[in-house]
C-alpha cells in the first residue's frame, strides 16, 4: 500500500509564496539543499495550477520578477521533470506537453484512493492547495509536512495554505533544523469532526 505525503514550504504566517520573492525566498542554505537532493523517490500529484505553474518554468519560463533561474530553482525543477506525475484536472487536454506527466479526468479523492491502496512506494502532493485540503478532508494523508522559512509575507504573500481546512490534530513524527534558520515539522495528521472539548450535538 502506498503512503501519501502532503509536504509544503511556506513562510512563517503560511503563505506558499510572495510577490517578488524568489523561489525558497532566496533563504535556502546547503544542509538544506542536501536534503532535499536525500528525497526519496516519489511520484507527485498535482492540479491544474500546480501544473501550469510548474510546467511552464519547465519549459523556461522565468517567475516574474526575475531575470533567470538561479541554480537551486533550476536544478529543482529538472528534478520535477525527470519524476513521475499525476495531474488531476477536467480542463486541461491530452498530450501534456510536460515529461512524465499523466492526466487524470477521475475524481482525484478516488482515484489517489485506488493509487494507494494498490500501488507501492510514496506519493506525495506539489503544491495544489485545494487538492490537499480535499485529500486530508478525505482521511487519505498519512503525513503532513512544511517546512518552514524564516520571512512573514504579510505585505506581499500569495496562497493562504491552511485557508478553509477542517479542524486537524497533529501528532508530530520529526522535526529538524536547516542551516541554522530554516524549520521543519512532520506530523501525522487526524481530522476533527468537532474541538476535543464541545459536546457533539
Amino acid at each position: 500500500m502506498s503512503e501519501l505525503l502532503v509536504d509544503f514550504i511556506t513562510s512563517l504566517d503560511g503563505y506558499a509564496s510572495g510577490e517578488g520573492w524568489p523561489g525558497f525566498w532566496g533563504l535556502e542554505g546547503p544542509e538544506y539543499l542536501a536534503w532535499l537532493g536525500q528525497q526519496p523517490e516519489v511520484t507527485y500529484l498535482m492540479g491544474a495550477n500546480t501544473y501550469r505553474l510548474m510546467s511552464g518554468f519547465a519549459a523556461g519560463e522565468v517567475p516574474a520578477g526575475q531575470d533567470e533561474f538561479r541554480p537551486e530553482e533550476e536544478a529543482s525543477v529538472d528534478e520535477l521533470t525527470q519524476a513521475t506525475k499525476v495531474v488531476f484536472s477536467s480542463s486541461l487536454e491530452e498530450p501534456l506537453t510536460w515529461a512524465n506527466a499523466t492526466l487524470v479526468r477521475d475524481d482525484a479523492v478516488e482515484a489517489v484512493r485506488k493509487m494507494k491502496s494498490s500501488g507501492s512506494g510514496l506519493l506525495s502532493t506539489i503544491g495544489s492547495l485545494s487538492l490537499c485540503r480535499s485529500l486530508l478532508r478525505a482521511g487519505l494523508v498519512d503525513r503532513f509536512r512544511v517546512v518552514m522559512f524564516p520571512v512573514i509575507n504579510g505585505a506581499t504573500g500569495e496562497e493562504r495554505i491552511y485557508d478553509g481546512y477542517p479542524d486537524v490534530a497533529l501528532e508530530m513524527i520529526e522535526h529538524r533544523t536547516f542551516d541554522g534558520r530554516i524549520q521543519l515539522v512532520e506530523y501525522k495528521p487526524r481530522v476533527l469532526e468537532h474541538p476535543p472539548l464541545a459536546v457533539p450535538e
